[in-house]
């Protein structure tokens, strides 16, 4: 993947992601801006906050919609996410987005009432990506220095779905990810 530039992130997102969320009521601009705004509200800091508003960015690859998962392929967006913002806000950033999808399927695994709280989008998505963890991938997810961060950011993808949410806009967070860039 070339590199990816600040200005490309925000180009990609601003322009992007008035796509459908899956089967959510939200684009997937509001739900990037739910994700991040909830982040925030958590205090979870400013490298979960813009963790949040780009562990999507892989799904807008271009102006076109594209709803792969109708036709049964995962595009493991959560990959092509933290390979585009690594290089940029480094591993604290990118490890919980690569790590999202691996959370959730740690939550259906370890919490028995985790699987109904999902959207019916990421319940068709589950099935692509694996379903709930066995119990050595369990094990394994649970060592991984960035599960804690993982599980938080899984827990905030499921909550930003909310049609009509006022949160701050695009702009609002440029600054701050302009302040994490790596040196």
């Amino acid at each position: 993947m070339p590199n990816v530039t600040i200005d490309d992130l925000f180009h990609r997102l601003g322009n992007f992601g008035e796509g459908a969320y899956g089967l959510a009521l939200v684009s997937q601009k509001e739900h990037a801006l739910q994700a991040a705004a909830l982040a925030s509200e958590q205090g979870l800091g400013d490298k979960m906050v813009i963790a949040a508003l780009f562990h999507d960015i892989g799904h807008m690859r271009d102006a076109e919609d594209k709803a792969l998962a109708d036709h049964g392929i995962d595009d493991h967006h959560e990959d092509v996410s933290a390979d585009m913002v690594e290089p940029l806000f480094g591993r604290a950033v990118a490890e919980p987005i690569r790590l999202h999808v691996a959370a959730k399927r740690y939550l259906c695994a370890t919490e028995a009432d985790y699987f109904g709280k999902l959207s019916p989008d990421s319940v068709r998505s589950l099935e692509l990506q694996g379903g709930p963890m066995s119990e050595a991938e369990v094990a394994a997810f649970d060592a991984n220095p960035y599960a804690g961060d993982a599980v938080a950011l899984r827990r905030i993808d499921e909550q930003a779905k909310v049609q009509g949410l006022a949160v701050p806009g695009l702009a609002f967070y440029r600054g701050m990810a302009e302040a994490l860039l790596k040196s």
